[in-house]
């Protein structure tokens, strides 16, 4: 480890009982309910025994939702206090660069929630397998601003020599690389920007306050002439318009690797049959105020997202567009370190999705779509009882998906197995258990002066930062 401290089998075993700590609440579980046990044969070797034939054997302890974590530093946190373990914010690994200091710069108040800003700097780790080839004596991460300032910072000022998920508008990055400081880096994966629609009610609570709980089904959204109607009135094209060269509109939920993509999807733009649907679904407006209603109810929906200029826009047409057909929305801006992030204390995150409606962009973190589809499975429900760490966030729950991806995780025959994952893409769209808007390619501001750069889709784009340099 970057602590000097030995890695060993211990380690590995340590970290499959971590995650798997119902009282820790990990967000990685799902790629870990196959193992029956880990057992260390030495201290360098261990033996994964699997509950049954498992194709995605090579799911756990791998990847960016596998990371093996230091015993000796998280021992004392394989509890109910793991969110406060002082190595979340200072960690140990084993890979190019150390942690030297973790500074907050500044603290926010945007909306509602204190925001920290924060500056994270980094070393070479003398204990790294290669360590005289790294190039760069410091290496900072700084968080907090918008992907506007970081455009700025990276592509016109040269002050930053590279910037993630650049979510800026198209003629804005074009502007701004016309400065001759620094490009955009473009490549395609797995994330796309999708509306997910709450299958719970936010606006109840159970005994112990508890919100957006299986308790109690939406009172709206759980009609699928409803959820139909929102889906087609949406103008994808008019969206992805937003995003340029970025972006293109698309009906599916699972659009990568590629032979996993489904052929049998089509995204529709039709207003006239969204009123059609919700005429149908009993909504209409009874007393002229534009807005549909039923048994005295208005159809008034609440829609989160993160501060961001493209989101802001994406929030702007679909409320237009919702509003065409009589749907009344309220919008609420939350900032991306909340909304995104996975501390349970807050409220804010698309985790408790304690709203209607929620945007952001999510995809699979590796070739194998398991670990992804399993956040449309009932079991996998966010709930307080688990610590809201459950990768079903929409609470959506149907016996049919559930069957279908149960099947996937023992079809060992690829080509089966394929189309389990097409059939469960499917069946979400058409019952429109979520609207996805944009596949979009993941935007990265460098210097021009950098190099070594080589993204993929099933990484941290920074997987490879030990080969980075600057151009002489």
């Amino acid at each position: 480890w970057s602590d000097g401290v030995p890695f060993t089998a211990k380690d590995v075993l340590f970290t499959y009982a971590y995650i798997t700590n119902e009282d820790v609440g990990s967000s990685s579980t799902g790629s870990y309910r196959s193992v029956e046990k880990v057992v260390a044969l030495d201290d360098l070797t261990v033996k994964v025994t699997f509950r049954t034939v498992n194709p995605a054997w090579s799911l756990p302890f791998v990847g960016v939702q596998g990371m093996i974590i230091p015993e000796h530093v998280f021992a004392a946190y394989n509890n109910k206090d793991a969110v406060n373990a002082a190595a979340n914010l200072a960690p140990i690994g084993t890979g190019a660069y150390r942690l030297r200091e973790f500074r907050t710069e500044d603290v926010l108040l945007i909306g509602e929630d204190v925001v920290n800003t924060v500056k994270i700097i980094f070393e070479p780790n003398p204990e790294y397998r290669d360590r005289a080839s790294l190039k760069f004596k410091e290496v900072t991460l700084q968080g907090g601003g918008d992907a506007n300032t970081a455009a700025n910072a990276v592509l016109s000022e040269g002050v930053v020599d590279y910037a993630w998920n650049l979510q800026v508008g198209e003629a804005e990055l074009r502007r701004l690389e016309t400065k001759g400081t620094g490009k955009v880096a473009l490549y395609w994966g797995s994330y796309v920007e999708r509306v997910m629609l709450n299958f719970s009610d936010p606006g109840r609570e159970t005994a112990d306050g508890e919100r957006s709980s299986t308790q109690f089904p939406h009172p709206i959204l759980t009609d699928k002439r409803v959820r139909q109607a929102l889906a087609v009135a949406v103008d994808r094209e008019k969206i992805a318009e937003l995003y340029g060269r970025s972006g293109r509109a698309t009906a599916n939920l699972l659009v990568a690797p590629a032979p996993f993509v489904s052929q049998n999807t089509r995204w529709e733009f039709n207003r006239d049959k969204a009123r059609a649907l919700l005429d149908e679904a009993g909504w209409r407006d009874s007393d002229g105020d534009s807005v549909r209603d039923k048994n005295g109810v208005p159809l008034s929906l609440v829609f989160q997202t993160s501060f961001n200029s493209v989101r802001e826009a994406t929030q702007d047409i679909i409320k237009a567009d919702f509003a065409s057909i009589g749907v009344k929305v309220e919008k609420k801006l939350i900032d991306s370190s909340i909304f995104l992030g996975s501390t349970p204390d807050s409220t804010n995150s698309r985790r408790h999705f304690y709203s209607d409606l929620e945007e952001f962009a999510y995809g699979n973190k590796g070739p194998d779509p398991g670990s992804y589809m399993i956040g449309w499975t009932c079991a996998e429900a966010a709930q307080k009882v688990n610590n809201w760490s459950g990768s079903n966030w929409a609470r959506y729950c149907n016996a049919d998906y559930d069957a279908l991806f149960q099947a996937s995780a023992t079809e060992m025959d690829p080509e089966k197995r394929r189309r389990l994952f097409v059939a469960m893409n499917d069946l979400l769209i058409s019952v429109a258990a979520v609207i996805p808007l944009v596949e979009w390619s993941y935007v990265s501001g460098l210097r021009n002066d950098i190099a070594g750069y080589d993204p993929t889709p099933w990484d941290s784009e920074t997987w490879n930062i030990a080969t980075w340099h600057r151009k002489k």
